[in-house]
């Protein structure tokens, strides 16, 4: 069997961006399971495990545009200092809450002026080119196929 369209997917990995800083990994705890297809990993990584079988295992490049997407100037929005606490007026400071709608966002300090911060909408690893290791660790038919 091969990793195809709707089969259920168990994938060993380590993540590592151009400086080979490993960012990610699952080695030695419970391995990613997925279904091929239906887009619940980065789309480039999907697309490099088409056909692969059980115990194969293969570096795989994933460009910004089949990853997280490129930075998008549009994600960076300015705030008045007095919105953010105390604690997070530190450039790469991470931020949780919720906007006015309650729902719930992170967001990444990437800049502080002098009476406002601005703040990093993007997913954190937008822009980036990530450096996949994976193993294929199990294949199986999905549910109802």
């Amino acid at each position: 069997m091969t990793v195809s369209e709707g089969t259920t997917v168990s994938i060993e990995y380590i993540l590592e961006l151009e400086d080979k800083s490993v960012i990610d990994s699952n080695i030695g705890s419970e391995p990613l399971t997925y279904v091929h297809g239906s887009q619940q990993i980065i789309p480039g990584l999907e697309k490099a495990l088409e056909g692969m079988k059980t115990g194969d295992r293969k570096k795989v490049t994933v460009n910004p545009d089949e990853g997280y997407g490129p930075v998008m100037a549009d994600a960076f929005v300015v705030v008045k200092k007095e919105h953010i606490p105390q604690d997070a007026l530190n450039v790469d400071a991470q931020i949780q809450g919720q906007d006015a709608s309650g729902r719930a966002f992170l967001a990444r300090v990437a800049e502080i002026r002098e009476q406002a911060v601005v703040l990093d909408f993007n997913h954190p690893l937008a822009g980036r080119t990530l450096y996949f290791d994976v193993k294929i660790l199990a294949i199986e038919q999905a549910l109802g196929k």
